[in-house]
Formats: C-alpha cells, structure tokens, sequence
C-alpha cells in the first residue's frame, strides 16, 4: 500500500467520525476551510521549487547536537522533510514511510533528515513513536521553513479551533506564535542546487518517498 493510500484510510476514517476519533462534522469543515484557504493563497506556489539554490541551515537534533546542511551535501546528496509534529497523524505516517524507505534512499547515495518547529523532547518522542534512525531536528520559530517559503501563520479560527482539540502549538514548539510549516520534501544536491521540491499546502496529500529516488541517484551521480 502506498504512503497516499494510507493516508487517504485514516482520512476516510477521521473525518468519517468512526472511534476513537469521534470527530463532530464542524472540526471537519473548518478544517476543509482552512485547507482550502491555504491553497487559494498561492502560498505552495512562492515556496523554493526544483532549479532554486536550497539556504543552508545548523538545527539541534534531540540531543542537543548541531546537525550542518553544509557538513552533510559535503558528502552526498541530502533529502530534507518537513513536517508538523508528533500531534500530526499524517505526519507520522510519512515518517514511517521514509524510515522504511531509508535503506534505498541511502543505496541512491543520500543523507535524510526531518524538520518540525517542535522542542527536543517532541522531537525525541516522534524518533520513539515512529522508530526512527534519521536525524530530527527542531527549527526554532520555523525560520528554517520560512527561508524555503513553507512557513505560514494559522488564522483566528483555526487556533481556536486548535486550542479546543488540545493541540496547543506554543507548547509543542517553545514559540508563542501559532506558525507551521506547509509539508514539503526536497532533494538537494552536493552542489546546493535543488534537484526534486514537492510543497502541498493539504496536509494529507504526501508523495511517496518512492517518486524521488531517480532525482537522488541523479544527483549522486553528479558527485562522481
């Protein structure tokens, strides 16, 4: 089953009310809302695609140690994820995804490595909760997500709307405003050149991590 078709499941589900979710049919459609606005903004459409020069970052892994953009495209391509948090299912989801494919992302040649805006201990929680043996690293204030253009702020109705499911952001991230990033996947290559960009401003729509591995092995092919 592919990373999509499971996501689509666990929509069908959630959204269908069935437990434990138990979700009323207006979290649904502000939800929806709040989707469909995000898309109409453009937003997706202003974030760096492929052929865009990818800025370099220094972020924290969980525990405590810097991890160098600069450092990793010395070696190999790099793949970079970003994603919500640990309170994001689909997020999860797609972690597990890429976990199961690492052993071909690295076979490709590539490093891999997950960005959220959520403090170390979230961070250490998703490595847990999802078995992870690839970097997650905490992009304080979404800064990193900002330089890419995946970085937007929620509106008045939805941080309610958050703030009555418990999903309190200012919590999971240290930072008070209420700002996420759009999911994104980019493959970078040694020469800092971004060689595959997938952004969707809907949240449950996620490539398979399948889709960039002609681009990875191309850009380690580079590197010969």
């Amino acid at each position: 089953m592919s990373l999509q078709d499971k996501l689509d499941a666990f929509k069908a589900d959630f959204q269908a009310g069935k437990p434990p979710y138990n979700v009323p049919p207006a979290v649904i459609e502000t939800m929806h809302r709040a989707t469909a606005e995000l898309i109409a903004s453009g937003a997706a459409r202003r974030a760096l695609k492929a052929g865009d020069r990818a800025p370099g970052f220094t972020l924290i892994d969980p525990n405590g140690h810097p991890v160098s953009s600069a450092e990793l495209l010395a070696k190999a391509p790099l793949v970079v994820t970003f994603y919500r948090g640990v309170w994001c299912p689909y997020c999860n989801m797609e972690l597990q995804a890429l976990q199961a494919t690492l052993p071909e992302i690295e076979a490709a040649g590539a490093s891999l490595v997950a960005i959220s805006p959520q403090v170390a201990a979230n961070s250490r929680k998703s490595v847990r909760q999802n078995a992870l043996s690839f970097p997650i690293l905490s992009d304080a204030h979404n800064d990193v997500a900002a330089s890419f253009g995946l970085r937007f702020e929620l509106q008045d109705y939805l941080v309610e709307l958050y703030k009555s499911l418990k999903n309190d952001l200012p919590a999971f991230n240290g930072d008070p405003s209420w700002t996420l990033p759009m999911p994104a996947r980019y493959v970078i290559a040694p020469d800092g050149t971004i060689v595959y960009a997938e952004v969707n401003p809907d949240y449950t729509r996620r490539p398979d991590p399948s889709e960039m591995l002609p681009a990875i092995r191309k850009a380690a092919g580079h590197t010969v």
